[in-house]
Order: C-alpha cells, then structure tokens, then sequence
C-alpha cells in the first residue's frame, strides 16, 4: 500500500495534464510514480520530462544505461525500480542472462565499457554512505575515474552519472512509497532479496 495518496488523471490540467496523458499513451496506464508526484502537479510535470531525458535514448548505449540502471535499483533492494528497469532492458536488448549476470556482479561476459560501467554504478551507489570524502573525493576509486575517462566521452560519462544518481534517488523513493508493482516482474534471478 503505497505511502501517500495516488493522484488521478482528472485532476490535473494545463501542462502537467498533458505530461500525464502522452506517459499514458506510452505506457498504457499511469505509473504508480507519476500518481504519487501528481499530487504536485508542477512537479509532476517537469519530472516526466527530465526523466525522458535521463532514462531514454542518449550518446550513452541504452544496453549499459539499462544494465546500469537496473544494477542501481538491485543494490537498493527496490523491487518496483528492477521490474521497471528490467521491462526497459529486455525492450533495448538486453537479455534476461545479462540482467542476472549484471546484478549476481559475474560481469566476465561483458565488454569492457559494460564492466567498468557496472563497477562505476555500484561504487557511486554505494560508496558516498561508506567511503571518506578525503579518501574518494568523487565518491569512485581514482582506478574507475581513469577507466571511465579513458573508455567514455565526456557526455557519456555525463549521462551515465546522471543516471545512476537518479535512480538511487528514485529506487529510494519508490522504496518508502511502497508502490505496489505495475509492470511485469523481473526474469527470475534479478530481484533483490
């Protein structure tokens, strides 16, 4: 049961209504996210925008940032983020043992942008609640900062960092909400525990 009242279509109008109706028209419904942000409906509708952005096609390959995002939501134990990531993944081409690999971290079958691009997700996820700013000033190793600028252009590494720091945001969001989930599950071996 989610957290805070789920806000309905009909009570918006304007901008964010409009927001709304073309997230519906892709999705077939309104997400549980969307109804919850709708309660401020000019939130609502610049968040739907930005996420777009964010989440969609970029200069970054929607193989990593999915991968990427989905390997997020897993470390953040939020069930709701991997059923929604993994949809994504598996609509991009990733496949169901690329998304187990990546989250189980058996990251020997990938690439090396897709691997290092794992170890940058789960150091910037993980390491600002663990890691001393005086020992990671950018919260990753000085071995990932070199690996990344080597492997990535400057707006890959732009999109990529947007997107992982979004979706912790996100995964805790939808954590505290408590939405119930409104995409297909995640292939078996992908949801965090």
């Amino acid at each position: 049961m989610a957290l805070i009242r789920l806000a309905e279509l009909d009570e918006l109008e304007g901008a964010p209504r409009e927001v709304a109706e073309s997230g519906q028209a892709q999705f077939g419904q309104l997400l549980n996210t969307w109804r919850a942000i709708m309660n401020k409906p000019d939130l609502f509708g610049a968040y739907l925008p930005f996420l777009r952005q964010v989440a969609g096609p970029g200069v970054l390959d929607m193989k990593i940032k999915d991968l990427s995002a989905l390997y997020v939501g897993y470390l953040n134990h939020c069930r709701y983020t991997v059923s929604h990531r993994s949809t994504s993944g598996l609509k991009n081409g990733v496949t169901a043992e690329q998304m187990v690999a990546a989250v189980a971290g058996n990251w020997d079958g990938f690439d090396e942008r897709t691997l290092v691009a794992l170890e940058f997700t789960r150091e910037l996820t993980l390491n600002p609640q663990n890691v001393d700013f005086q020992d990671f000033p950018q919260a990753i190793s000085p071995d990932i900062v070199t690996s990344v600028k080597s492997l990535f252009t400057d707006v890959e590494i732009l999109e990529l960092s947007m997107s992982v720091s979004v979706w912790n945001a996100l995964a805790r969001f939808h954590r505290v909400m408590g939405f119930d989930p409104d995409m297909p599950d995640a292939p078996e071996g992908v949801n965090p525990k």
